[in-house]
């Protein structure tokens, strides 16, 4: 009897009471659920999303030509540089006002600016036939003279008419077996060098580094020989 008529005592009223609590929760299990399922394709949808593409750019330039120099019987090793603080990375640094510095966000430089200046001005000194030997930064062996240096300037300066690139490093020439310390530095010299860019663009002033980079190996390379020729009766 109290199965078929609902309002004929507690008991049987309570009935519809506790469907309608349980059809609530379900409504809000199930809406949870709908925006859990939402939330996640959404995020799913995000991390789908192709990321921007970084670019990455090295230096390029001829070697230069020797003819007019005479070969050095001296086996020459190149350490790694180092580099300032702020040109310790691989991001394209720029400058656009006074004492401020930034950096790219999707361009960067394959290497840093000291492996660059290292391996190119390595590379330059061994092409270059001046020299018996020159022995890279990793080489197990000894050189009879050694190269280091320090990166101070590598960057992009954002001008009113132009961009430029700039490249400033220093360099020492050490006689690596020379016991008297006062004597072991052959000469120091800081090498500096501002280039245009065609365009106004990171592939532009990749260009205009590489440009820098030729003009200051090509340099360095003639003053290493100059200070070494001088003692190549000693040897």
């Amino acid at each position: 009897m109290c199965g078929k008529l609902w309002r004929s005592s507690t008991l049987c009223f309570t009935e519809p009471k506790f469907s309608k609590e349980k059809a609530m929760g379900f409504r809000k299990i199930t809406a949870l659920l709908a925006a859990g399922i939402a939330l996640t394709l959404a995020s799913c949808s995000g991390l789908s999303r192709p990321s921007p593409k970084i670019e990455h750019y090295s230096l390029e330039y001829a070697l230069p030509a020797w003819e007019k120099l005479s070969l050095l019987p001296v086996v020459l090793k190149v350490n790694r540089f180092s580099a300032a603080p702020q040109y310790d990375t691989r991001q394209i640094i720029y400058r656009e006002k006074p004492f401020a510095r930034d950096a790219y966000v999707y361009h960067r430089w394959r290497s840093t600016p000291a492996d660059l200046v290292t391996y190119f001005l390595s590379r330059d000194l061994k092409f270059s036939g001046l020299f018996t030997g020159v022995l890279p930064h990793d080489s197990g062996r000894e050189g009879m003279f050694e190269l280091e240096g320090s990166v101070d300037e590598f960057l992009e300066s954002d001008l009113d008419d132009a961009w430029e690139a700039v490249l400033t490093f220093s360099v020492s020439l050490l006689e690596a077996n020379q016991p008297d310390v006062s004597k072991r530095i052959l000469f120091e010299k800081t090498y500096h060098a501002k280039k245009i860019c065609e365009e106004r663009n990171p592939r532009a002033l990749a260009g205009a580094m590489s440009q820098a980079m030729a003009d200051l190996s090509a340099r360095v390379i003639t003053d290493v020989h100059d200070a070494l020729k001088g003692r190549n009766s000693k040897l």
